[in-house]
């Protein structure tokens, strides 16, 4: 007689979050070019941005080498966008997979959140190892901070990326308000200028976006000497566990009636 095995709701959760995980990885490395572009995309990104860049400041901006400058900025905002724009969809791109008792919306944020996170850190320390064979050496003096910046802006892309895919059971035109809302993101979140070249005037009207606080803290956890001008890490926290309070609300809330529509 064949032994049947009992598992916990914890368990039966667990293998949820990873056959969604997997399946995540299935269809975004479809091809053979895909995995590669996951590192080709910022780097052809960075290397632009630092020949524009080097003209003004010589290769070095605020004390920090203009290269490492550019590629806090540009892995953070790639990471929060990719991030966002994956969890966005994640619960209308699973959505046959609710017919299962066992899979629930959280299921499909989590797993594809998740997945972001990995391969944006698999991109990091890939360019450290790239840094390391062009002989170029990257400095980190307070690493946990900066892991914990990275952590934040995580939890801060898939907070609004739920509440998004939320609103997007309901009101599909979300997804036009989305793409208008996350375009600007790339000039004002601090990857190409500093929030030291902007003059004071104009500071109150940047440092209401928390992606540019997580930016300028990631360099000057990097490089002390840059400095911590016009950002507040405590701003960055409060907006990050805002942000996740009013997610998990929203869910708990509406997750039912947004599966159903």
């Amino acid at each position: 007689m064949a032994k049947v095995l009992k598992r916990s709701a914890l368990r039966i959760w667990g293998d949820v979050i990873f056959a969604i995980f997997l399946r995540e990885i299935k269809s975004t490395f479809t091809d053979k070019f895909g995995l590669s572009w996951a590192l080709i995309s910022p780097m052809i990104m960075v290397t632009t941005m630092v020949i524009m860049r080097n003209p003004f400041d010589g290769g070095s901006t605020h004390s920090m080498p203009t290269v490492f400058f550019v590629v806090y900025g540009v892995v953070l905002v790639q990471f929060f966008l990719g991030t966002f724009g994956s969890t966005s969809n994640a619960i209308q791109k699973n959505k046959p997979l609710y017919a299962f008792r066992q899979v629930q919306p959280i299921s499909s944020v989590l797993a594809i959140s998740c997945f972001e996170l990995l391969n944006k850190t698999a991109l990091l320390l890939l360019l450290a190892l790239l840094a390391y064979l062009f002989k170029f050496a990257p400095k980190m003096v307070d690493p946990l901070a900066l892991l914990a910046v990275i952590f934040k802006v995580w939890i801060l892309s898939a907070s609004l990326g739920t509440m998004f895919s939320l609103a997007a059971c309901f009101i599909p035109e979300v997804n036009k308000v989305k793409s208008i809302l996350t375009r600007p993101l790339f000039f004002i979140s601090g990857i190409f200028f500093s929030l030291q070249d902007i003059p004071r005037v104009f500071w109150p009207y940047l440092t209401w976006n928390p992606l540019l606080h997580a930016v300028e803290l990631a360099r000057y956890y990097a490089y002390p000497a840059y400095g911590m001008v016009g950002v507040s890490e405590f701003y960055l926290n409060i907006t990050t566990l805002t942000t996740l309070t009013l997610a998990l609300c929203c869910y708990q809330i509406s997750w039912k009636q947004a599966i159903s529509r």
